[in-house]
């Protein structure tokens, strides 16, 4: 079995080459993610995220740093990722702080911490910089990348049929 730090080696080094299925691999089938932009999702909505994000990105690149196992449980990285925000064509460079819980060789629980104002600002320009930090903006982006989320799984459910 694989130490959790190997794991999350794994993840962010499948994540630079837009490889979803590698970083799904290194999930339970249960997982429970979070992060301020999608909010809370559980199982395949991770996955279909992951897959969404991996598919659509453009002039992407990832670095990671600073693993750090707490205990035998839980560990936190440090991740940039720097890309292109597909609706507004603004280059975007997002420092993310990650929390994850392990159980039998698999990440169970995974969190996402940035600030969305910051992100805002970039990926959205002025609307982005005067509003980002205001909670309607912040509800107004969370309800657009679920949205975007539940349409690409809508998509690729029927495609499966």
């Amino acid at each position: 079995m694989q130490t959790n730090e190997e794991v999350i080696s794994r993840f962010y080094s499948a994540f630079q080459k837009l490889d979803y299925q590698g970083m799904n691999s290194c999930y339970s089938d249960d997982i429970d993610f979070s992060d301020p932009a999608f909010g809370r999702l559980r199982g395949d909505e991770v996955k279909y995220m992951w897959e969404m994000l991996c598919t659509n990105a453009k002039d992407f690149s990832l670095t990671f740093s600073n693993i750090q196992l707490l205990d035998e449980e839980y560990a936190t990285c440090n991740w940039t990722a720097r890309y292109t925000f597909s609706k507004t064509g603004r280059k975007v460079v997002n420092y993310i702080k990650a929390y994850m819980k392990f159980k039998d060789g698999k990440i169970i629980e995974h969190s996402d911490a940035f600030k969305l104002s910051q992100w805002a600002s970039q990926a959205l320009g002025w609307k982005g910089t005067l509003f980002g930090w205001m909670g309607w903006m912040k509800r107004k982006i969370q309800n657009n990348a679920r949205k975007s989320l539940i349409t690409f799984i809508e998509k690729k459910e029927a495609g499966n049929r």
